[in-house]
């Protein structure tokens, strides 16, 4: 799935570097003096995308005004420790750090982050995806430039398909009748796994309605919203149980070995998974590629058009940067937005390599992305369908302590799994320990 797409490519989940160029400094010593070019400024940048190398590598081959000293200081969390260190301590950080969407307010109530829109970044013309620039803002603050982004589709097996002639589900009604009839025809067979990951899970209760948190930080920084056992997000926590219970859906994490594995064996027909997850198929697939197919993300009410996001990540710029004016520019312009995907530009890279889903609309649109075939998915056009998911994705807020709230989602869950609870308890069991977390913390929980 390393294909290139007609002058350049896409995919996978992470991000990467640009192609935008500023205009060198010259400096005059005298009037009579000869010109000389000012010394680049160098931006220390912290990032964990895949191949990011490559797009540091271009970049500053490209420019001669800025240059990019980048440092991978771990993905994640790992970052994210060594972040808070250095922002605590006032010293230390980088100029420019990756951080994913759900992870922004736990950062944003430091007040680390330089207001990007005092140097131009801004989503007056619509360049990046409308869901991902409202998480990246608050308030009239530019707090991170949207990079890549998860929406949701089913991934499925449509040769097990047609051969059983079962119905590729469009609504979870029929998901519930195809995983009987999967299971059915192959005690060994499964119409998916339920990989207890919380951002997935949460992709999903985004798509079923469940839009469990409320905050911002620039008018209420120390009040939040949390309402995880609402019927909408008990919903679809309680559909998914019920298919477990029934041991209809198996139970083994997403990227485990195993798990893999058995996405090309047959063991496994569907993955409701993000835009980025097509990436790691194409990397596992050995006997079965070009045997998957992509559909919309089954509906809980036929012919509805709700949807749902598994992850994503932005730039940011930390205030203590001696260079706020040229740290928003690599910001903005490691994944510019460009019209034209050319080979070996930082947008190929991204999408061919990295396997990013682009938030720039206008590499989102490119013909090239979107009449883009991949060796797993055949001669099928998938990104059509991602790119839909991401222009009607509604708002979704997260809080200054989504990691509690993923580990302790992830902990009830998997007590669920193991019968030590019911499923029905799990999200009440989570509400109660994420409003003590919170109201530990200081902050006033409201609904």
């Amino acid at each position: 799935m390393q294909k290139t797409l007609i002058s350049g490519s896409f995919k996978k989940a992470t991000a990467i570097f640009t192609t935008a160029a500023v205009a060198s400094v010259v400096g005059f010593i005298g009037a009579s003096a000869p010109a000389h070019a000012a010394a680049p400024v160098h931006v220390k940048v912290w990032a964990w995308y895949p191949n990011f190398k490559e797009v540091v590598a271009k970049y500053n081959a490209t420019h001669t005004d800025i240059q990019i000293d980048w440092t991978n200081a771990g993905a994640g969390g790992d970052e994210y420790t060594k972040l808070k260190t250095c922002i605590k301590a006032k010293s230390g950080c980088p100029d420019v750090a990756m951080i994913e969407f759900q992870t922004l307010p736990t950062f944003s109530i430091l007040n680390p982050f330089v207001d990007m829109g005092k140097y131009g970044a801004s989503n007056a013309d619509g360049r990046y995806a409308g869901w991902a620039w409202a998480q990246a803002t608050s308030g009239t603050k530019v707090n991170a430039i949207p990079v890549d982004g998860g929406p949701m589709a089913m991934l499925y097996r449509k040769d097990l398909f047609a051969a059983n002639n079962i119905k590729v589900p469009t609504t979870w009604a029929e998901y519930a009748d195809a995983a009987a009839q999967i299971h059915k025809l192959n005690a060994n067979q499964y119409i998916a796994t339920y990989g207890n990951d919380s951002g997935w899970a949460t992709g999903l209760m985004w798509q079923g309605g469940c839009l469990p948190y409320k905050y911002n930080g620039s008018t209420a920084k120390a009040t939040v919203g949390i309402s995880l056992n609402t019927a909408s997000c008990k919903n679809v926590i309680n559909y998914w149980g019920n298919l477990v219970s029934q041991g209809l859906v198996d139970s083994k994490p997403f990227f485990s070995t195993d798990a893999g594995a058995d996405f090309d064996t047959g063991k496994y027909w569907t993955w409701v998974a993000a835009g980025w997850t097509p990436g790691y198929l194409s990397g596992v697939l050995k006997t079965t590629t070009g045997k998957w197919a992509v559909a919309p993300t089954p509906q809980w009410t036929a012919g509805a058009d709700a949807q749902g996001d598994w992850g994503g990540s932005t730039f940011t710029v930390i205030n203590q940067t001696k260079h706020p004016k040229e740290a928003t520019s690599v910001a903005m312009n490691l994944y510019p937005p460009q019209k034209t995907i050319d080979a070996g530009s930082p947008w190929d890279i991204g999408l061919n390599s990295a396997f990013l889903y682009p938030l720039v609309t206008s590499v989102e649109s490119n013909p090239a992305f979107v009449s883009h075939t991949y060796p797993v998915f055949a001669d099928q056009k998938p990104n059509s369908i991602y790119i839909h998911v991401s222009k009607v994705l509604g708002a979704f807020q997260w809080t200054p302590f989504q990691d509690f709230i993923y580990s302790t989602l992830h902990d009830e869950t998997a007590q669920a799994m193991a019968k030590k609870e019911a499923w029905s308890a799990v999200l009440d069991n989570v509400q109660t320990k994420v409003v003590a977390y919170a109201t530990k913390q200081g902050f006033k929980v409201t609904p």
